[in-house]
């Protein structure tokens, strides 16, 4: 079931490359082989953006109800193909299996779905005194996407840009394109107009800069690294063209002295090594009363070593290899200089796991403790199955200490009933907080404060990020 993939998709047909460069696809769980797609170059970018533009006055003046139709059967022809996606992403990126089926491949779902629905019944005009508001698609969305949650953060630009009335050309990560393409196999099908939707795959050095600097390029929509978004905006303010960015996170999961132990514990070690940790939002600091870090400690040790770390494919798998070599080299870095300065490993650690395959990129889940406030490990983003546990004094020493981060994402809080951990939830400067494990929720908008981005995703405000504002003033009777 390897990816293998000779040609672009551009203009409504799968077209050849402009050069003959080609990307290897590597299976994280045993390196072997997993596919090849073609290296985009700017040339392809030029054809795929000038298709876009063209499909554009078309598709923008198509009404709300008849993108809520083509949103639809895109959803359909995905879920035709539902159990080729799940293979396809964790063959490519590792996710355990169950997962991808669940949560990489039902999740899409769910937000198209949504867009459709939405779109539907969004009202694009409204009346203000003596002005009718308009509200307008933005134009070509360039969206470039990462590799952790390979469909759903496509679908959360594409689903959304195209429900506004933009036409796109995405970029996927160069690590797990082949979702990518069994999207494209879907437009295809469905007879989704020529230019509204085209793909082009190649490296962010090469294909991401050239869509951020494009001049045809109305919008960027970026999900990945801080670094890269920082150069995303760089190369897009020469053109002054919309930037939105989903980047880092280094969330922190409050346990107050009220809370359930017992049940919250374990809730933010699952909420840290979902997908392996290789989740923005993941809750990656463990923060607990001093008086109860034992306690703490004792249960999320229990918890992490717990976990199944095994092959993705493996029903069984709570937890797969790293989405590639050099992610789980990373990872281990960070476990080395933590201790380095100073943290202790609790459960897991930079050891080589057993019962894996050794050419695949395992890394053993990871509980951190005593870790000080300026140790890389509670400072940056690891992304990784690595948690880190903080001890805090009071209340307001873990506002504090949870605030005290460069990102803003994500957050969850736990205490003895919901308005005392919402008490503590309104003063966290993040973009989202989980109330005594609440769940996740794909109509609610998603997105950062501080280094964690701008923008948001998913429900209304995430077809709102695609639209500008049209203001036509009527004379006075």
């Amino acid at each position: 079931m390897e990816t293998v993939r000779e040609a672009l998709y551009i203009d409504g047909r799968w077209a050849p490359p402009s050069g003959d460069g080609h990307i290897d696809l590597i299976s994280p769980a045993d390196g072997a082989w997993a596919g090849r797609v073609p290296a985009g170059c700017e040339a392809d970018v030029d054809r795929a953006v000038a298709a876009a533009s063209r499909a554009f006055e078309d598709w923008s003046r198509t009404s709300p109800a008849e993108r809520s139709e083509w949103l639809s059967r895109i959803r359909a022809g995905l879920k035709q193909r539902g159990e080729t996606l799940a293979h396809t992403i964790t063959r490519e990126m590792g996710a355990p299996i169950e997962f991808s089926r669940r949560v990489q491949v039902g999740s899409p779902l769910g937000l198209l779905s949504s867009f459709a629905r939405l779109v539907a019944a969004f009202d694009f005009e409204s009346r203000v005194g003596h002005s009718r508001v308009l509200r307008e698609p933005v134009g070509v969305v360039a969206a470039i996407t990462p590799w952790n949650y390979p469909l759903r953060q496509v679908i959360a630009k594409v689903g959304a840009a195209l429900a506004a009335g933009c036409t796109v050309v995405l970029k996927p990560s160069e690590l797990t394109p082949g979702d990518a393409f069994l999207l494209a196999d879907v437009v295809e099908e469905v007879g989704l107009p020529a230019g509204v939707f085209n793909l082009v795959t190649g490296t962010g050095p090469v294909v991401g800069e050239a869509m951020a600097r494009h001049p045809g390029v109305d919008m960027v929509s970026f999900t990945g690294s801080t670094r890269a978004g920082r150069r995303v905006s760089e190369l897009a303010a020469a053109t002054v063209k919309r930037v939105s960015l989903e980047l880092g996170g280094k969330s922190a999961g409050i346990v107050l002295d009220g809370a359930d132990f017992d049940r919250a514990v374990p809730a933010v070690v699952q909420a840290c090594m979902l997908n392996g940790g290789q989740t923005c939002s993941a809750l990656t600091r463990l923060l607990v009363p001093s008086s109860r870090y034992a306690l703490a400690a004792d249960l999320a040790a229990s918890a992490v070593r717990s976990l199944r770390l095994g092959d993705p494919m493996d029903a069984q798998t709570d937890v797969g290899p790293m989405a590639s070599h050099g992610q789980q080299s990373r990872v281990l870095d960070y476990i080395r200089r933590g201790r380095e300065a100073g943290a202790k490993v609790l459960a897991g650690g930079d050891g080589p796991p057993a019962g894996v395959d050794p050419a695949g990129a395992f890394v053993l889940p990871t509980l951190m403790g005593e870790v000080a406030q300026d140790n890389v490990i509670a400072r940056e983003e690891i992304f990784g199955p690595v948690l880190v546990l903080i001890p805090f004094h009071d209340e307001a020493d873990a506002i504090r200490i949870a605030n005290d981060s460069p990102y803003g994402l994500s957050g969850g809080v736990w205490a003895a009933d919901d308005p005392a951990a919402e008490r503590v939830a309104r003063r966290l400067r993040t973009g989202q907080v989980a109330i005594n494990g609440g769940l996740f929720n794909i109509e609610a908008p998603f997105g950062g404060y501080k280094q964690s981005g701008n923008g948001r995703e998913q429900g209304l405000p995430g077809i709102e990020e695609f639209l500008e504002y049209k203001a036509l003033q009527f004379r006075q009777t």
